[in-house]
């Protein structure tokens, strides 16, 4: 099991008379679900190159929207504890200066035009939520979510090593607005005590599927990978820090620094500029915000 799995949502598929394999279920549940919101046909067949043909066709619908230049996201910050609350507010303040220097290109790449303004953080104890947030998933975002499909909910728990958060998909919200956010482990904060992935870089992983992104190894060495251009395509995800990992024969190396690869945080450093793109033609399409 990757250490960063996505939540997924069986309707969709089930609806299309599909049970594929747990390892492209969630690709393939994000792509139908993105499918029927933009009507474009599902095949009832869960080869690789029939969710291809669907990727190329969502994406060239996405083309044909009008994005906003700048998105500012309001995000609310939920503390689940066990009896010690786990963070401080201090904690919750590095993890978003820790977004919006990912997402501003500090660390590398572009700035995506993407950021985040804490509106509030609640702490709630609660021993079931906080050791598992995957089972508990529907009362506790049924008690702590806020705002609408424009307003991030980020919900600080404790997973397993395996799993370190999840997320739901923009293309998800219209039928299932109160399970929309993101969950993570409190360890991988900024200074956290997992010392491979504690520089906050599973909420910026996370949060790009949030806002519409799948992974970079998506549909490995198969056209169109993760429905981006300027992300070379890579047969598998970066595990550790490895130096010129190249798995495909397609032009470039894989994007091992690219924040949706598996990497340690510490070599993970960039979106790129089609990335952006894609996230702010996600909004206009899903999240509907005001330009700012």
């Amino acid at each position: 099991m990757a250490r960063r799995v996505t939540a997924v949502s069986l309707a969709c598929l089930l609806a299309a008379g599909l049970t594929p394999p747990l390892r492209v279920e969630a690709a393939q549940a994000a792509v139908c679900a993105a499918a029927h919101a933009l009507r474009v046909p599902w095949p009832r067949s869960p080869r690789p190159e029939d969710v291809a043909r669907v990727m190329t066709e969502v994406a060239r619908r996405l083309a044909g929207v009008t994005p906003p230049a700048r998105i500012t996201v309001p995000t609310w910050v939920h503390v689940i504890t066990g009896g010690v609350r786990p963070v401080s507010d201090q904690d919750v303040e590095a993890q978003i200066k820790a977004l919006n220097s990912a997402y501003g290109g500090v660390y590398g790449g572009v700035d995506t035009g993407v950021r985040f303004k804490l509106e509030g953080v609640t702490v709630d104890e609660n021993a079931l939520w906080f050791t598992d947030p995957v089972g508990y998933e529907r009362p506790m975002k049924a008690k702590l979510h806020r705002g609408d499909a424009a307003t991030l909910n980020l919900y600080i728990a404790q997973l397993s090593t395996q799993m370190l958060g999840f997320s739901s998909y923009p293309f998800w919200y219209d039928e299932s607005p109160g399970l929309d956010g993101v969950v993570i482990d409190w360890r991988s904060l900024p200074g956290g005590p997992l010392s491979n992935y504690n520089r906050g870089f599973t909420g910026v992983h996370e949060i790009g599927h949030w806002l519409g992104l799948f992974h970079t190894f998506e549909n490995g060495c198969a056209l169109p990978g993760d429905g981006i251009a300027d992300t070379p395509m890579e047969a598998s995800p970066t595990e550790g820090c490895p130096p010129g990992k190249d798995t495909c024969s397609n032009p470039g190396t894989d994007p091992a620094h690219n924040f949706m690869d598996y990497a340690y945080d510490r070599c993970m450093s960039e979106f790129t500029q089609e990335q952006a793109e894609r996230m702010h033609q996600m909004w206009a399409v899903y999240r509907h915000a005001p330009v700012t």
